[in-house]
């Protein structure tokens, strides 16, 4: 299968994650993704470190497979040279702050002169407008102000910072990658365009149904790591290992609660968590403490109660169940040849570009013939 987009042209204006990501995913479905990128030194995740050849890893893993011109786009002579490949393009996506795209000639309203049918996915941090619609943000001001971080942010003497940019690619990339095709799905059925305004900060709130409902329903709002899943339970919480590593441990339910004190021999006077909760906490801490990660490793592969050790990256790249199905088995290559493992997509096999491996991201300005050929 030559991928479901594979008749679909994307214009992507974004920088750094949240776009580039969504339009990886795209490219893995068949889509022709072309990256506008300024002169010189092109988007700013070419730069990061550590370098693949050329450009930084990072790019390399969030741009595999796409086109790239270059081209000045505050240049109007430069821009005019883009509006041919604007009436020919599918989607565009774009990450600018609001009003940015107008200011350039490119905003919607343009656009959708020249190209009746387009589909324009514009991604800001929160919104095209309301009171904080211009201001500078990141990962971090995002989830703190839409109450995330509050759920479970550490202490005041070890603040916890999350392991991963959540409003960047779970308030961005998946609500972008989502609405640009419930857009396609209209535009086939109706003909209708679609301005598509995606905030990544109005997206976070779906992650705290629970707390949204425990506090508007009961008046029981969650604090910083009291509720059930934030800490606040001896069922789910991270336990150290004497060798310093972690136990994940979730044992929500009954029956793998039973299980789970049965696996760790807790004393039959604390296995009712409700009477005295620190206690049995205290407890399990100090039994878990006691032994090192691979005897927790074996005593719950035996115990199937939702317990786990707590992999490392590079342990998860080595795990037998991902290796099985296949999860790392596309590569990446760089000009030069070599190979890594590729980012990982939601995208299923049956819906990406031939299961092809070994694709490279492009070198700036690659494919700026393209401009030419949209010209004449």
């Amino acid at each position: 299968m030559a991928g479901p987009l594979r008749d679909i042209r994307v214009l992507d204006f974004s920088t750094l994650l949240p776009g580039p990501m969504a339009t990886l995913f795209l490219a893995e479905a068949g889509a022709e993704v072309i990256k506008v990128e300024r002169p010189g030194r092109g988007e700013e995740m070419r730069s990061y470190t550590p370098k693949w050849g050329q450009d930084s890893g990072n790019f390399h893993m969030l741009n595999r497979g796409k086109k790239s011109i270059a081209l000045d786009l505050k240049d109007p002579q430069q821009r005019d040279r883009i509006l041919g490949l604007v009436e020919s393009a599918d989607i565009i996506v774009e990450q600018f702050r609001p009003g940015v795209m107008d200011r350039l000639g490119l905003g919607y309203d343009t656009v959708r002169e020249i190209n009746p049918d387009i589909i324009y996915c514009a991604i800001t941090g929160y919104g095209q407008n309301g009171p904080k619609s211009m201001r500078a943000g990141h990962d971090l001001n995002y989830i703190g102000d839409a109450g995330l971080l509050a759920l479970s942010s550490g202490t005041v003497q070890t603040p916890v910072i999350p392991p991963a940019l959540i409003a960047d690619i779970a308030g961005g990339t998946y609500p972008a990658v989502l609405n640009i095709l419930l857009a396609l799905r209209e535009r086939d059925q109706n003909g209708t365009p679609a301005y598509l305004d995606i905030s990544m900060a109005d997206n976070l709130f779906p992650f705290m149904y629970w707390a949204m409902a425990d506090g508007q329903v009961a008046n029981q709002w969650p604090g910083n790591g009291d509720a059930l899943v934030t800490g606040g339970s001896c069922r789910y919480r991270l336990y150290a290992t004497q060798d310093g590593r972690f136990l994940a441990a979730a044992p929500l339910e009954q029956k793998f609660w039973q299980a789970f004190v049965a696996a760790i021999e807790l004393p039959e006077s604390l296995h009712n968590d409700s009477i005295d909760p620190a206690a049995t906490q205290a407890a399990i801490e100090q039994i878990v403490a006691a032994k090192p990660a691979s005897h927790w490793q074996d005593v719950f592969e035996i115990a199937d109660c939702c317990c786990s050790i707590v992999k490392t990256v590079q342990d998860a790249m080595q795990d037998a169940h991902f290796k099985a199905r296949g999860v790392f088995a596309q590569q990446l290559a760089s000009k030069g040849g070599a190979t890594i493992s590729a980012l990982p997509t939601p995208i299923v096999q049956a819906f990406t570009d031939d299961g092809e491996t070994g694709k490279t991201a492009p070198e700036l300005g690659a494919d700026n013939a393209l401009l030419k050929d949209a010209e004449n």
